[in-house]
């Protein structure tokens, strides 16, 4: 008798756990809904634009990098060359 005593607690205790668990995610998606609630969007035209401008960006660093790439490339095989004939 003792051990299904000691059996229905320790479900009893599982299910409890569960039981919270459930409430935790059930309060967490509730307070998710109001938040976004609050939340403002921004506007079609705003999000054209400044993502129009960080595809820019993008491309002109990219440029930026493959140039400074290319110069020190060349200055260190330059480097490495004249080294090399001595």
């Amino acid at each position: 008798m003792a051990a299904q005593t000691t059996a229905v607690a320790a479900n009893g205790g599982a299910g409890k756990k569960a039981l919270s668990l459930v409430n935790r995610v059930r309060d967490y998606i509730d307070d998710l809904k109001t938040e976004m609630k609050h939340v403002t969007w921004p506007a079609k035209k705003q999000v054209q634009a400044t993502t129009a401008v960080v595809i820019i960006a993008v491309f002109m660093f990219a440029a930026y990098f493959a140039a400074v790439d290319l110069l020190l490339g060349r200055a260190i095989n330059t480097i490495f060359d004249s080294l090399a004939k001595r």
